[in-house]
């Protein structure tokens, strides 16, 4: 039996004696060397006393090592379990206690501190940096450059995920060599991939969009890696004209556009700037492709499918919308309450169906059954519309739909009239409790750098834009929007903070 993740993804370094990862301090990392990296580290863990379907967790820097580690999990046939170097002590003592693995890896640093948790969950800890050095890197040191790769089924468990948690518990969500896998081979299709390409990677690799989106579809194509370990405007300006491709979240593109270096010459040698896990505004879109000629691609993905749509790379991408199924992904708007299929423009559940629908959710048996039909249907929890051109449009989560009045408000309309307004930079839309209502449509405005968005004038607009249920009850103006290291705008935190706004 073969390992049909390290035979697509890994094995073909072996042969690679061309730069596979380009470090920020310009260090060139073949192929080959990535490989006997990782095959040292996978010696390590197996004297720790890994076995296949053993979970490893990993809270560390971005760095050649720790992708190196994630293929070791691969050829050790163990589970992967990245974790959010943002991450509490606390959050680690609830992810080990759930997850229970066999080993887990972090920080220097932040060692003296999670050391009891380890022992208390039963892990061996080991130490890694963003530079590479740590007691992993101390074990590895002595052992082979080749190791053997354990067989695996598709079917088999490569990775565990933990969801957000922002309305509870997080989820692990379990993916499986072939969810993984049939994505890779999907993307690099759908965005026309080749050995020629480099990609500028500035994404964390603790995520689904660095880690799985970006790497494997250089992986599985032969491209080279830009690996920086986080976005830094300058790095990336200096890198970018090495590039033919960047994937990133919208901040990543808003930052840019700061840039008075940014320009159509700066990006000649680019044919693609990919965007996802946050939504990317119209006027960014509009913005950026003024000033550099290229439109960026706008996909959809979540953690437990990875990627869903995508707008198309050969004709129209059209701001404001997430594209169209990619190859061999079914994705349905469909009724909340019956789970019927609405017609094209009208409002309901995004479903997703496909190979790289995730398994279910490690240790919740009754979530999985919740939110994974039987017919092998994932319900979202995303809003959505289809268009006359079959593009779909996120219009915002389940669990941010307002309900005022008993009528239903969905915040990404109100937002995007308020984010056209004059002095508006971007908004945020949330339900507040109302004494009469039972829930009020609150605006958060935040202005753009020395300007004074007029309430008077919006109000104005909104009357003639939206029925009155939608129109805010109120508009407040905030320096900046809570987001995630990701970039998407934390709304829970917005009801939180303004719960008390008409009592």
């Amino acid at each position: 039996m073969a390992n049909p993740l390290f035979d697509a993804l890994f094995q073909p370094l072996e042969q690679r004696d061309s730069c596979f990862l380009l470090t920020q301090d310009g260090q060139e990392i073949t192929g080959r060397a990535f490989l006997a990296m990782a095959a040292r580290y996978a010696h390590t863990l197996r004297t720790c006393g890994v076995a296949p379907g053993d979970r490893i967790a990993v809270q560390v820097h971005k760095s050649p090592e720790a992708l190196a580690l994630y293929c070791a999990a691969v050829m050790t046939g163990t589970v992967f379990l990245p974790l959010n170097t943002s991450y509490t002590a606390a959050e680690i003592a609830y992810f080990l206690g759930d997850a229970t693995p066999a080993v887990f890896i972090c920080d220097p640093q932040q060692a003296p501190k999670l050391a009891t948790i380890a022992a208390q969950f039963g892990a061996t800890m080991l130490t890694l940096d963003g530079a590479g050095r740590g007691s992993l890197a101390d074990q590895a040191n002595n052992q082979p450059d080749t190791a053997p790769v354990t067989a695996c089924a598709g079917d088999a468990l490569a990775a565990i995920l933990y969801t957000s948690g922002t309305t509870g518990r997080s989820k692990g969500a379990m993916l499986t060599q072939h969810n993984l896998l049939s994505n890779a081979f999907a993307l690099a299709e759908e965005w026309r991939f080749s050995a020629d390409d480099i990609l500028l990677h500035a994404l964390p690799i603790f995520h689904t969009h660095g880690l799985f989106v970006a790497s494997h579809v250089c992986l599985i194509s032969g491209a080279t890696m830009i690996f920086l370990p986080g976005f830094d405007t300058t790095q990336v300006l200096h890198f970018l004209p090495q590039a033919t491709v960047m994937m990133g979240v919208p901040t990543f593109y808003t930052r840019l556009l700061d840039e008075e270096g940014f320009s159509e010459q700066a990006t000649a040698h680019m044919r693609l700037f990919v965007s996802g896990s946050a939504p990317l505004l119209a006027e960014t879109h509009a913005a950026f492709a003024a000033r550099t000629g290229h439109a960026i691609l706008e996909r959809y993905g979540m953690t437990e499918t990875n990627m869903n749509t995508s707008n198309p790379y050969e004709t129209a991408r059209k701001p404001g919308t997430v594209g169209r199924p990619l190859q061999g992904v079914e994705v349905f708007v469909t009724d909340p309450a019956t789970g019927a299929h609405l017609p094209q423009g009208a409002i309901g559940m995004i479903e997703v169906r496909g190979p790289n629908v995730f398994k279910g959710y490690w240790n919740m048996p009754e979530k999985t059954r919740e939110e994974l039909r039987e017919n092998g249907f994932f319900i979202t929890g995303d809003l959505g519309r289809y268009d006359e051109d079959g593009y779909l449009s996120i219009v915002g989560r389940q669990k941010d739909l307002i309900i005022s009045g008993g009528y239903n408000v969905y915040p990404k309309e109100v937002e995007l009239i308020l984010d056209e307004q004059p002095g508006v930079l971007e908004s945020a839309v949330v339900g507040v409790p109302h004494p009469d209502f039972g829930e009020a449509v609150l605006g958060i405005l935040v202005p753009r750098p020395g300007q004074s968005p007029d309430p008077a004038a919006i109000d104005t607009a909104l009357r003639t834009s939206l029925a009155r249920f939608k129109q805010p009850k109120a508009l407040v103006m905030m320096e900046k929007l809570p987001r995630n290291r990701m970039g998407k705008v934390q709304k829970a935190e917005l009801r939180a903070a303004f719960s008390k706004h008409f009592q």
